[in-house]
């Protein structure tokens, strides 16, 4: 079996196969076809969009939100997850809640 696959792969690879002809394209590229415009405020400065990640406090932040008279859906996670993590809450009202929890013991920002 070995015998018969080696020069399969070899006659691939010397007859120019397209996987192993094209070259990836780069990063910088890919994500200058598929981003979005900037954001800016107004002031000038960039506005960074972060994208939504679920955390293991997110439903806690969640209901410390409803207790601050915040209703929002989805607690995402800001920073890397670890023993003490930054969660947002957009609030229906356009306000934004922030929660830190550490060691899942949460509190307002």
């Amino acid at each position: 079996m070995m015998k018969r696959l080696l020069p399969l792969m070899m006659l691939a690879a010397l007859s120019g196969c397209a996987m192993f002809g094209k070259k990836p394209a780069t990063p910088a590229v890919a994500a200058a076809a598929t981003s979005a415009p900037q954001l800016v405020d107004a002031g000038g400065a960039l506005i960074e969009r972060v994208p939504y990640r679920v955390g293991v406090s997110s439903v806690t932040v969640e209901q410390l939100a409803r207790q601050h008279a915040c209703t929002g859906q989805g607690a995402g996670l800001v920073t890397a997850p670890g023993p003490v993590e930054v969660y947002r809450l957009q609030c229906a009202g356009g306000r934004v809640f922030m929660a830190r929890c550490e060691l899942r013991q949460c509190r307002k920002m």
